[in-house]
């Protein structure tokens, strides 16, 4: 059994600008994790698709395996700073998979892999002219995933475009996540209009801590990102927040009594209706 602290947990955000050479980025996240842990940060987050970050073919070109040396990078780097790595996402290749996966791995402090989610959502959309069809070379994964931290609190994870669809995190909360962490390489236009909005949506309608990795800056595709990883708190109120275009370490203690007492307060969870979950009717037909 896993002794809760009464403490509060320190949880760190690391923000990249990862590009397409998966040495230099492997290099950069070691930094961003070591300032991280140096901070004092017992949770340390990174931003989605931090081994390679570019084009199609330079993401086919670096996607590895779960085994390769990105995750073992991590798995090292846990268990030499005693703390939980959720490793941000990246290009895995699986056998038996004609597509990728956008991969998320959360590491114990004793190195050990706890849980492995794959993106759920594609990104396939339109912005600002610009098309982005990740499915092309992307598959998506079958189903939200939670894991256990090393002090017992539950965490659930999720990848970029996964955060637009709230459903998945209720139904987190309602199955006992208490921190979501999201990783991420939002757009600069996306980031700018819709980031903060939604990652303060989520934490209120869960009453759970976010801890929210983004990419800055421009990636191998010279496509720009936008930054702003963050921490914020069950009743909607941002803890810290990084700025556009830098990479750094956010950090901000997930207070265990605070979320407790939000979600006594507001019980979402149990007031939530399932009958409202269905499709609705027309009027009076």
């Amino acid at each position: 059994v896993v002794k809760r602290k009464e403490q509060a947990v320190l949880a760190a955000a690391v923000q990249l600008q990862s590009a397409a050479d998966p040495e230099a980025n492997r290099a950069g996240a070691e930094a961003g994790i070591r300032a991280a842990a140096a901070a004092g940060a017992e949770l340390v987050v990174l931003p989605e698709k931090w081994t390679v970050l570019g084009s199609d073919e330079q993401t086919l070109a670096a996607a590895e395996s779960l085994d390769g040396p990105s995750m073992t990078l991590c798995s090292n780097l846990a268990a030499e700073l005693q703390i939980d790595l959720v490793a941000g996402s990246f290009a895995e290749r699986r056998e038996g998979h004609d597509r990728l996966s956008n991969t998320c791995v959360h590491f114990g402090p004793d190195g050990l892999r706890r849980a492995t989610f794959r993106k759920i959502h594609m990104f396939d959309v339109d912005v600002n002219g610009r098309s982005y069809r990740e499915s092309t070379i992307f598959e998506p994964g079958d189903g939200p995933v939670l894991t256990t931290l090393a002090d017992g609190t539950v965490a659930g994870l999720a990848v970029c475009f996964d955060i637009r669809f709230p459903q998945m995190f209720t139904s987190m909360a309602a199955a006992g996540a208490e921190v979501l962490c999201i990783t991420a390489a939002f757009t600069k236009e996306t980031t700018e209009a819709h980031w903060q909005p939604v990652l303060r949506s989520r934490a209120i309608e869960t009453g759970c801590h976010v801890v929210a990795a983004n990419q800055c800056g421009l990636d191998g595709a010279n496509l720009p990102t936008g930054g702003r990883s963050m921490i914020i708190a069950p009743f909607g109120n941002v803890l810290c927040e990084l700025g556009s275009d830098d990479p750094g370490v956010a950090t901000a203690p997930l207070d265990r009594q605070l979320r407790e007492h939000v979600r006594m307060a507001m019980p979402l969870t149990k007031l939530e209706r399932p009958e409202a979950a269905v499709l609705p009717r027309l009027g009076d037909t």
